[in-house]
């Protein structure tokens, strides 16, 4: 299996801020990844589901609540950890959930892995360095009318230019990595603590909350966020435009409205 890294530049690893999300991990925060999965998905019991790039394995403990076969890979071994770790507290030695280090740009792995009835990826096909192939090779254990539920960055004319800048030099040295945190952590709490207190708001709440909706605090989503490299992005019509001539039926499209957040898209693969 070819675990080579498919970016020359450094990237930021995700699995150590997963593993941060994971020490408060909510009921709540399990339910409502249930809900998400139901309201795109639908009633997943029985069917096979194909979590690539599993994070924190939030997504592939719901999808196994909710009924389905689960084969889950990521290509940060704390990543695949972190899924391990969940469940080993949940469904210890369950036959059904099945956990590897995998490569989405492995056409040969991707190519052994079998098919599934749903193949899930958000979030991640933007941060391989080669996202085009990976939404190609995605799509190669998907069963024929099977489901592609993906989340792709979108694109904004001048900020997608500024935080890949961003994004890059925090990857390339622990000068910039100092840097970028200091800064963001100064602009944020500063902006936030403005905001609340013209809305007559205590600046502290928004903490507490935060980290009781997001599992994680802000100083470790802010890492998440400035740190991810490689990073890509496209706009909507983009994916749609490269699946249809594959061949693939758009279900259901979620947009990010112009901002810099997640286009989520379902399609189906027609026979």
């Amino acid at each position: 299996m070819k675990l080579a890294d498919s970016h020359n530049e450094k990237r930021f690893e995700f699995g150590k801020n997963w593993s941060n999300f994971l020490k408060n991990l909510s009921e709540e925060q399990i339910e409502n990844a249930k809900k998400d999965l139901k309201d795109w998905l639908g009633d997943i019991k029985g069917m096979t589901f194909l979590d690539a790039g599993s994070g924190s394995g939030i997504h592939s403990l719901a999808a196994r609540m909710l009924g389905a076969k689960v084969y889950s890979f990521d290509y940060d071994p704390q990543s695949v950890a972190c899924t391990k770790e969940l469940k080993n507290r949940f469904f210890p030695n369950d036959p059904d959930w099945k956990i590897e280090q995998g490569n989405v740009l492995d056409q040969s792995y991707m190519e052994n892995l079998g098919e599934f009835d749903i193949v899930y990826s958000w979030g991640v096909l933007h941060h391989t360095g080669d996202m085009w192939k990976a939404l190609e090779y995605i799509t190669i254990p998907l069963k024929e009318e099977g489901k592609l539920y993906i989340a792709i960055y979108n694109t904004q004319v001048y900020w997608t230019k500024y935080w890949t800048f961003v994004k890059r030099t925090y990857n390339s040295n622990v000068v910039m990595r100092y840097f970028w945190t200091i800064f963001y952590i100064v602009f944020n709490t500063t902006k936030g603590a403005i905001k609340d207190l013209l809305m007559l708001k205590n600046p502290l709440t928004r903490y507490k909350e935060y980290k009781k909706n997001r599992g994680m605090s802000i100083y470790y989503d802010l890492i998440d966020w400035i740190g991810g490299y490689p990073f890509e992005t496209a706009k909507p019509e983009d994916i749609f435009d490269f699946y249809k001539k594959k061949g693939y039926i758009l279900e259901k499209l979620y947009t990010a409205n112009g901002g810099i957040a997640c286009n989520e898209f379902l399609f189906i693969k027609e026979e």
